[in-house]
Parts: C-alpha cells; structure tokens; sequence
C-alpha cells in the first residue's frame, strides 16, 4: 500500500528554519531518507519551493482566477511530501514518527493513496491512464 506523508509547517515553524543550519538540516532529513531507501519502502520524496513563489487558482469563479503568491492568511502550509510503499497504516505512522522534526509546529499529515485497480476497469478514461502507464512503464 501506498501512502503520503504530507509535511505541514505553521507559518513560525517556517520562519524558525531560517535560524536551523541549512547543512545540519541536509544531513539529518539525508539519514532519514537513507534509512527509507534502505528499507525499500522510498517512493517518491520532495520538498516544496518557498510559498511566497506561489501561484493560487482559486476555481470560485469562472473563468478561475490566477494570483500570484504568497498565500494569505494561513494556519499551516503544505511544504512537502514522502510516498511510502509500506504493508499497513500502522507502518506508514511508525515511519513517521521517525521522521525529522525542526521544533514546534511541523505537522505529518498521513494518507494512503489508492491504487489506479480501485477504480472500476471498463472506464474510458482509467483505461487510457492504464496504457500510459503501461507505456511509460509505470505498471
């Protein structure tokens, strides 16, 4: 089973990563990361880019309307992410609580990603999807 591990920071846990040493932060978040791949259950890994350099489509209107970063008001900002190939819930929670934290405010939100067999077959559309993925070998 698949699942994402979503890094959330709040904006003062953000901020506080201004004052953590950039190569102390590589090298810790480093060993985690080998540690998955080690274990075989790394997917798929990335941070985000800093949300000042965002661009929000907001779909209330139509046609939808494009603006430019940073966000607005928030209370926590999605700044990352893990995909996990993992045998339970239960092990996706374990990692987690393994992961590298900076301080107060960064959250791990967990979710497990359906697999494209969970949709139904004879839909066109899954049907395409599954030739592409056949093709760019993906399945």
């Amino acid at each position: 089973m698949k699942y994402m591990l979503i890094m959330r920071t709040t904006d003062e846990a953000a901020q506080s990563m201004a004052d953590f040493d950039f190569t102390e932060m590589l090298e810790t978040v480093g060993k985690f990361n080998d540690e998955l791949i080690k274990a075989g259950v790394l997917v798929a890994a990335e941070g985000l880019d800093d949300a000042a350099d965002s661009v929000i489509v907001d779909y209330s209107s139509e046609p939808p309307v494009v603006t430019d970063g940073p966000y607005g008001e928030t209370k926590e900002l999605f700044n990352g992410f893990y995909i996990l190939n993992v045998s339970s819930k239960q092990e996706a929670v374990e990692w987690a609580t393994r992961m590298p934290s900076f301080g107060a405010g960064f959250k791990t939100e967990i979710r497990r990603v359906p697999t494209i067999d969970e949709f139904p077959q004879d839909n066109e559309w899954i049907q395409r999807e599954l030739a592409w993925r056949e093709a760019t070998g993906q399945l």
